[in-house]
């Protein structure tokens, strides 16, 4: 399914870093975007630098009715046919600690924010989807973010892992729920990338970061990732599977 002028996109996360970038390339394809994120992010300026058919959405993607309104501004710019998942937290905190262990709430809400939140948005767009005309058999294509960290979790990162996994493992299944639909699930699982996140570490420790990649030897661009989106999009074989993108990197212990 070929992005153009007549493709609506809803991106999580999207007034900056992964869903920023993917914003952008979204845009430039000739798509009507709308940006969800937090009322305190930077999405309204996002929106207004790029102008016509890109609205900003503030909304917590674990609120129903919130993304449902998303949902509904986008079908207000024409038909939603593509989603991309990238709202998310990485809250770090180790099982046990030097303060004990890891309150319940800490984890349970890095795993609500990145799984239920992604399952959340997941469904209603799925449901807003069913009345599209199927274009090359798509009637809509959904694009969630797990990470490296769902197969190589690091120490600190038991919650982070744990709801990164829970993307990685709800795909397929939910591919295959949605396959007589004709709406495809894909996840990219990205590795160290240059966000807001890891943009701000110092520089030794950014290039402690870079030598781990076998190579390319640098953090990733959120370009790359909205890339990645772009020909996910496009290809209609690419359904049901997790893409690593990583340059070949598996995470060390810590």
């Amino acid at each position: 399914m070929q992005i153009n002028d007549s493709t609506v996109a809803l991106v999580t996360g999207g007034a900056s870093g992964l869903g920023g970038a993917t914003v952008r390339r979204l845009h430039a394809e000739g798509a009507a975007v709308v940006i969800v994120d937090l009322p305190g992010s930077p999405g309204q300026a996002l929106a207004d630098e790029l102008g016509d058919m890109v609205v900003f959405v503030p909304a917590d993607v674990r609120d129903e009715g919130q993304v449902q309104a998303a949902i509904d501004a986008a079908r207000e710019l024409g038909t939603l046919r593509v989603v991309v998942n990238c709202a998310g937290v990485g809250t770090p905190g180790r099982v046990v600690g030097k303060r004990g262990p890891l309150p319940l709430d800490d984890f349970a809400n890095v795993v609500s924010i990145n799984l239920v939140g992604t399952f959340n948005v997941l469904r209603l767009s799925a449901a807003a989807m069913l009345d599209n005309e199927p274009v090359d058999g798509d009637r809509g294509v959904v694009v969630m973010t797990a990470s490296i960290a769902a197969y190589d979790g690091q120490i600190g990162q038991a919650a982070y892992a744990a709801s990164k996994g829970g993307v990685v493992g709800l795909t397929l299944s939910a591919a295959r729920d949605l396959a007589d639909k004709g709406i495809r699930v894909m996840t990219v699982a990205p590795g160290t990338f240059e966000t807001p996140m890891l943009s701000g570490l110092p520089g030794d420790v950014k290039a402690v970061l870079e030598k781990q990649v076998p190579h390319p030897s640098r953090l990733g661009s959120p370009e790359e990732y909205a890339n990645l989106v772009a020909h996910i999009v496009d290809n209609a074989m690419l359904n049901g599977e997790v893409i690593r993108l990583d340059g070949a990197l598996r995470m060390p212990p810590r």
